[in-house]
């Protein structure tokens, strides 16, 4: 299968919008990195602003994060998701002071979407 096929097949696999989920954990991350004031702020920013298109390649880039093994239960379970035709939510992201892109919420499914394609557009809000 070529790379425009690909594409093809794994453009639909993502929600328009993130699940209500996606923010509350989004905040339990973020206070680790954050003082409480600051992480809420980044969340209601992630709340109000629309939903983006970037590669999946360039959010592990950006985020120096290593990618996670294809035998990760919570990879796995989204690969599976994806086989059953269940859409995954878009990714969370918050520009970070420490030069790295922050993955709030999306970690696993940033890595799912990369076994599928690693230029896959991904959708996510980015503050």
């Amino acid at each position: 299968m070529n790379t425009k096929q690909k594409a093809a097949q794994y453009s639909n696999i993502w929600l328009a919008e993130p699940e209500d989920h996606d923010f509350p954990a989004a905040l339990d991350y973020l206070e680790l990195i954050f003082e409480p004031e600051a992480a809420t702020a980044f969340v209601e920013k992630l709340k109000q602003t629309k939903t983006i298109q970037k590669k999946s390649k360039d959010i592990f880039r950006a985020s120096s994060l290593p990618l996670l093994p294809k035998d990760n239960i919570h990879v796995k379970e989204n690969l599976k998701k994806v086989k059953n035709n269940k859409k995954l939510s878009p990714i969370l992201l918050v520009r970070g002071n420490h030069e790295r892109l922050i993955i709030a919420d999306g970690y696993h499914r940033l890595c799912c979407s990369y076994y599928l394609m690693e230029d896959l557009e991904v959708p996510c809000r980015l503050v």
